[in-house]
């Protein structure tokens, strides 16, 4: 357990995969409810989580009291989106904030362990993607640092619906 300003990290295990399943269709409702169309309640069950749980990293943020407020996936390769790449950074997917339990500035915090995480193996990037269509992540991203890198126009989502995503990255300190 790693303790930042507050908040306490901690690796996801198998009896989180359900509470990580809510957390993410709270967010996409959320996300929907400010008109982004980005994520949709039900796309991520707890068998996915349990996958990227044996492929990479995901970790819960919890406040002093145990509340969960937030949760990140960390990857180590996104072939899908960025291609074959050398191992020089993390990919930080599905950043999630729990509205109702985060304090203000939560999301940046755990986007920072995040870059924390990454950092302690070596890697000298964190990457990360969003919708194209999401002008307003797009700028949250880019004050935490991020600078646009390219653009993936074809993205397939497990409907078949095909969207474009930009990437983005951020070169760490290691």
């Amino acid at each position: 357990m790693i303790i930042d300003d507050g908040m306490l990290f901690r690796a996801a295990g198998e009896k989180d995969a359900a509470t990580l399943a809510k957390l993410y269709d709270q967010a996409a409702r959320w996300m929907l409810g400010q008109g982004i169309d980005q994520w949709k309640p039900g796309d991520k069950d707890a068998e996915h989580f349990r996958a990227r749980m044996r492929d990479g990293e995901v970790w819960l943020a919890e406040d002093a009291d145990g509340r969960l407020v937030g949760a990140y996936e960390l990857w180590w390769s996104d072939e899908e989106a960025w291609g074959v790449q050398p191992p020089v950074a993390g990919y930080v997917h599905r950043l999630m904030v729990d509205r109702k339990a985060a304090q203000p500035g939560a999301g940046m915090r755990i986007l920072e362990h995040a870059e924390y995480r990454i950092a302690r193996t070596g890697r000298e990037r964190a990457r990360l993607d969003c919708v194209s269509t999401n002008p307003k992540l797009l700028t949250y991203y880019r004050s935490a640092g991020y600078r646009v890198v390219g653009e993936f126009p074809s993205k397939e989502a497990k409907d078949g619906r095909v969207y474009g995503v930009i990437l983005l990255e951020r070169r760490l300190d290691v």
